[in-house]
């Protein structure tokens, strides 16, 4: 499996950019069979940056509702990355 099998996408959300401006740590939806060592290596790889730790929650999916038709969310694997001090990751680029 190779590191870009891994790491599927960014999460940009405003919870994600506050934990990114505040705490240097960026999150990921990663592949739900990979474990803490290999999301490490992947970033590693891809970014060429070593992180400090890799925390991995599993996602649920969510009952939601439109009009009388009922479905879920889909479940997936997040990754949370501590990046070490001073460096980031430029995940999206501003205008």
């Amino acid at each position: 499996m190779s590191a870009r099998d891994i790491i599927v996408k960014p999460i940009v959300t405003e919870k994600s950019n506050k934990l990114q401006a505040n705490e240097n740590k960026v999150t990921f939806v990663v592949a739900k069979n990979a474990n803490k060592s290999a999301i490490k290596q992947a970033i590693q790889e891809i970014y060429n940056i070593k992180p400090v730790t890799v925390n991995t929650v599993n996602v649920h999916p969510k009952k939601k509702r439109v009009g009388r038709f009922t479905g879920m969310t889909s479940a997936y694997k997040k990754a949370v990355v501590t990046l070490p001090e001073g460096s980031s990751i430029e995940l999206y680029k501003e205008d």
